[in-house]
């Protein structure tokens, strides 16, 4: 019998190898190319800000970090891996299954002994570099003078310290269940460990190793319940966050005896480990699995059951308490000064006269409506574009402050249509080019608003000064990333302006300022090639020596990155400051750790009209300050971070971090102090605590019978109201002053709130005007308690009153006439005249493709009584009995012409009111005209439906004519 060898299996041949090794080689460093691109170019961004230790310190913490969970993980399991194998049996008899295990596990012994340590090391290097933040937070953490009720602690061990304990002791026992796992797995394959025949047999060795690990571990866990008794005034109850009497009384002190317990159990195990017995520490150990139910559960449950819920406010009055001053606290509302209020509903003649400073300031040009407008009038040219919603701001002008919406005039590439080809993108529409402004209390005669900065190129009070710089670099819609800046003398290729038929005139601009990165060397071209995709960087001849890219402009991205342990504000709005256009940025510090303090869902506290669907990193937090003004140079992108509140704790600790990042309030300038105001997410998280925690006294809070809530907002009312910004004087200031208000309405569970007033509230938002120096008042909650035994319409009982009033029914539907909609603007709520009065502006405009949405008549409702003019000022005279004594800033609109174009008379009939029109001042005359309107609106309706082609066009030229007649006398009105 012959034989044949089986053939040599075929090697590669060297050449291949090597084609292959190279490849692989050349990956790697193209990958590592990429990398390294990418952290380049991030490095160049902070570094032309000035921000780059911003990003050094988070590169060396996350490295350290993952240095010291790979270490902490990698080096204990390895250990446990060596020890469980070096210390095996030398002649173990082993099973055949053993035996085969070993087979299998031999040749990859060498690689799994290490390779198994680096793997869980990765993965415990990664988790910890992703707590860089906790452990800084630690190591740089302040006191906060401050103390817990309970175990009378620093608040600043809740805030900082705590945090940290909980993350190490979950690392540490994360690290020893996995070094208890691999050495009862290698004890068991080479026969440490020997099960079988019913007994469990295990060396010396592998005993004492264990025996130590797991009594290490139950120290820990030991350390872990020590801690929990801390946690527990963090954590959320039935009633409160925090213990109440149960959990001082049942939760905490089965925590301390658990976790002597627990110490017990591990000397038993150590114990083990000398002598060999483990029935001790395994009774031990089930006796600790019981007492945890009995002690941790059971017991719990009984005291709350048998002692707390029979006598629940007696027994928890003390922590309800607690509860109520560490909330108040926490959310900066402890300050708040309120006042009960007898609200008058009954309008007279003169009434208003000693709040003429307020009324006077009313805005009527509501910027969630006026936004098209702005856009037609001022736009010019298909590439620009503004907010929308405009912004609010207020200007001193002529030694008056006067309240205004605003808006910077940006780019917007995407109408550009075949002409946006990389060079025009990248090169030529660098920027947008000034900012509007216009009175937000006046309108001119056809409804618009009135500038007082507009216009290509910038005209009106702000560009009057010889420094104004109207270029927009940075904002909200810049393009993605622009290449400016050309050497000297070299002819501009920015368009700056367009001017002229068909930009015949246009007008260029070279950038001048420090605004990013240079492209001035090859490599920094190819990096940002490779960045953007866009291998024009590096061939265009428009790249120059000279050239900046300027990329990441949105304002609050670049607050962001530059100071990251901020949450900041869903509303950063533009302000011209000593000559430049500025966006500023609320920052917030925020905490879910403070003791007994009730949390709040972030993303659910701000969700209104104005911003329906925020979203958060942290959303559950129990304490927030605004401790950060930011401003973002909209010419050069400069940042500049103030410490607004440097009493804050938590930024205390984060400028410990980042030293040097942010600047003292004492710089300042006094016009930008004039210009930051009380922040609109602060002031909504605020009203939702106050909705409970308006009440101070624990038997309050507890009967839980005077809950408040926002109310919807009348023109979406499925989101709630957003607060306004006003100049008002609220009862007990001295003078009106800049300010934000809100109104809430009884609370329900049913979502059927009875919408009446029961408080209003507004916060003084006016900082001042002095250089380093926040006002006196800035930042004071004011709270109106409505009388009970007054009755207030709330906003959506006002709202109706409006819809439901026949002359204002029969108004709107004449504005309705043609194609025109009607759209309510905003309904303010003002403090005045001894009560509350409402003012909505309401505004037409085209149902076709064109929106220019004008102002033509204002409704206000004081009581019960409402009033429906062309003017606020008609309308406040129209509602106080001929004369309200105050004047709004719409004062002085002349009337329109009258139809054969002569004047009429401006001044108002005095006729008495209708009572059917809610207080509405109608003639004869007029209420003649408005009925035939509505008999002609019948009788056109009625003949349509019957097919009476005739009759219809007879009842359309009545109710034509009878149109004509209701605008001449509403003129008159």
């Amino acid at each position: 019998m012959t034989t044949t060898s089986a053939p040599a299996p075929a090697t590669p041949s060297r050449s291949r190898r090597v084609v292959g090794i190279s490849l692989a080689i050349l990956s790697g460093l193209v990958v590592a190319f990429f990398t390294f691109a990418n952290f380049y170019a991030e490095w160049l961004w902070y570094d032309q800000l000035g921000f780059d230790s911003v990003l050094i310190t988070q590169w060396i913490a996350r490295s350290l970090m993952f240095v010291i969970g790979f270490v902490g993980m990698a080096v204990p399991v390895w250990l446990a891996i060596q020890l469980a194998y070096r210390l095996r049996p030398v002649y173990a008899r082993l099973s055949s299954q053993l035996d085969r295990y070993q087979e299998v596990v031999e040749p990859l012994r060498r690689l799994g002994m290490w390779g198994i340590p680096v793997f869980f090391g990765f993965f415990a290097g990664f988790a910890a570099s992703a707590q860089w933040e906790t452990t800084w937070l630690w190591l740089n953490g302040v006191a906060t003078t401050t103390t817990d009720p309970q175990f009378n602690l620093d608040t600043g061990f809740y805030l900082f310290a705590l945090p940290f304990y909980s993350a190490l002791v979950a690392f540490i026992s994360a690290v020893l269940m996995i070094s208890l796992l691999v050495t009862v797995l290698v004890a068991y394959l080479y026969g440490s460990v020997r099960v079988g025949q019913r007994e469990l047999r295990i060396s010396k060795a592998a005993r004492i190793q264990l025996a130590i690990i797991a009594g290490l571990y139950l120290l820990v866990q030991a350390v872990s319940l020590w801690l929990d008794r801390y946690k527990t005034l963090t954590e959320p109850g039935d009633r409160i966050t925090g213990p109440g009497y149960t959990g001082v009384n049942a939760i905490i002190p089965g925590q301390e005896i658990l976790a002597v317990i627990a110490i017990i159990v591990a000397i038993l195990f150590f114990v083990t480990a000398v002598i060999g017995r483990w029935r001790y520490p395994l009774v031990a150990t089930a006796l600790l699995v019981v007492a945890s139910l009995v002690i941790g559960l059971g017991y719990p449950w009984v005291v709350n059951t048998f002692q707390v819920q029979p006598n629940r406010f007696t027994l928890e009055q003390e922590y309800y308490q607690r509860n109520v001053d560490m909330t108040q606290e926490a959310y900066g509302v402890d300050g708040l000064e309120k006042a009960d209020f007898q609200a008058e509903t009954d309008a007279a003649a003169g009434q208003l006269r000693e709040d003429a400073a307020t009324t006077a300031q009313i805005r009527i040009m509501d910027p969630a409506i006026i936004s098209p407008t702005v856009r037609q009038l001022e736009q010019y040219r298909s590439y620009y574009q503004f907010q929308d919603p405009l912004d609010v701001d207020r200007y001193e002008i002529d030694g008056q402050s006067q309240d205004t919406v605003v808006s910077v005039r940006e780019l917007n590439l995407e109408q550009l249509g075949t002409a946006a080809d990389w060079l025009n993108s990248a090169t030529v529409y660098t920027h947008g080019y000034g900012l509007v402004a216009a009175k937000g209390n006046d309108r001119t005669t056809e409804g618009d608003p009135v500038f007082l900065e507009r216009g290509i190129p910038a005209q009106g009070f702000l560009s009057d000064s010889e420094d104004f710089q109207p270029r927009v670099y940075f904002g909200e819609y810049s393009p993605e990333y622009s290449i400016v800046g050309a050497p000297e003398g070299s002819e501009p290729a920015e368009l700056d302006y367009p001017s002229g038929e068909d930009g015949a005139g246009e007008t260029k601009t070279t950038f001048e300022g420090d605004g990013g990165p240079s492209l001035g060397g090859v490599f920094n071209r190819l990096i940002y090639a490779l960045k953007f995709q866009a291998e024009q960087i590096l061939f265009s001849d428009s790249v120059n020596e000279d050239s900046q890219i300027l990329y990441d402009r949105d304002p609050s991205l670049r607050v962001q990155k530059v100071a990251p342990y901020l949450t900041l504000d869903n509303d950063p709005y533009p302000s011209v400051v000593d000559g430049r256009i500025v966006w500023i940025v609320d920052g917030y510090t925020l905490s879910a750790n403070y003791p007994y303090s009730s949390t709040v869902s972030l993303a659910a506290a701000i969700s209104d009209s104005s911003n329906p669907s925020p979203s958060f990193a942290l959303d559950d937090i129990n304490y927030i300050r605004n401790s950060v003004k930011a401003t973002v140079d909209a010419y050069d992108g400069s940042v500049t971070l103030y410490a607004w509140d440097d009493e804050d704790p938590v930024l205390q600790t984060w400028q410990n971090v980042y030293p040097t990042t942010i600047e003292p309030i004492s710089e300042m300038s006094a016009d930008l102090i004039s210009h930051v105001r009380y922040p609109t997410d602060l002031f909504k998280v605020q009203r939702s605590v106050l909705g409970t925690y308006h009440v101070d006294d624990a038997r309050s809070f507890y009967q839980s019978d005077n809950r408040w809530e926002t109310p919807n907002d009348p023109q979406v009312d499925t989101q709630l109201q957003p607060p306004y910004y006003l100049t008002m004087q609220m009862p007990g200031q001295e003078e009106p002053t800049y300010s934000m208000f809100t109104s809430f309405i009884p609370a329900t569970t049913s979502g059927d709130a009875r919408n009446v007033l029961m408080g209003y509230l507004a916060v003084d938002s006016n900082a001042g005007a002095v250089a380093g120096e926040k006002g006196d008042d800035y930042g004071k909650l004011r709270m109106l308690v409505i009388d009970a035994d007054t009755t207030v319409p709330g906003p959506g009982q006002v709202q109706n009153t409006f819809d439901a009033d026949p002359f204002v029914s029969s108004q709107i539907n004449l504005l309705k006439q043609g194609q025109s909609d009607v759209l309510n603007g905003n309904l303010l709520t003002l403090p005045v005249g001894g009560g509350l009065l409402y003012v909505q502006p309401v505004f037409v405009q085209s149902s076709g493709a064109t929106k220019l949405p004008t102002l033509q008549k204002v409704l206000v409702s004081f009581g019960t009584d409402i009033a429906f003019e062309n003017t606020l000022s008609e309308g406040l005279d129209a509602l106080f009995g001929g004369d309200s004594g105050a004047d709004a800033g719409d004062g002085d609109v002349q009337p329109e012409p009258d139809v054969d174009g002569s004047e009429v008379d401006p001044e108002p009939d005095t006729a008495e009111p209708d009572d059917s029109s809610g207080g509405v001042v109608l003639t004869d005359e007029y209420q003649s005209a408005l009925d035939d309107a509505q008999q002609a609106m019948l009788d056109r309706d009625a003949a349509l439906s019957a097919g009476d082609l005739t009759a219809f066009a007879e009842a359309d030229e009545r109710l034509s004519a009878a149109v004509e007649d209701l605008i001449r006398l509403g003129v008159q009105q």
